[in-house]
């Protein structure tokens, strides 16, 4: 009989539904203070997960939940900047959401 592989699961910070790791995108904090999106998910800092979806990424911006996570404020600038790489990462072909 074959084992099943555990696939970790990580929290929403936009709409809070748990999901696998893989089907959410990593937002980070680098030790530099810069918030940007890890594709690879093996940036060093302080990580928080949200769905491939603008709308959580909005939810978690203006809940403010994405400053929590990341203990640090996000700035208007910063907020931009992730919807636009949000935007970038969603328009490259075999990165569309579930």
């Amino acid at each position: 009989m074959a084992r099943r592989r555990h696939v970790p699961q990580r929290t929403c910070i936009g709409c809070r539904s748990a999901r696998d790791k893989r089907e959410l995108l990593r937002i980070v904090r680098t030790p530099e203070g810069e918030i940007i999106f890890d594709p690879t998910g093996k940036r060093s800092g302080r990580g928080a997960y949200v769905c491939r979806d603008e709308a959580c990424l909005e939810r978690a911006l203006q809940a403010r939940t994405l400053g929590q996570a990341l203990k640090t404020e996000v700035s208007a600038e910063q907020a931009a900047a992730l919807r636009s790489a949000l935007q970038a990462l969603l328009a490259e072909p075999g990165r569309q959401g579930p």
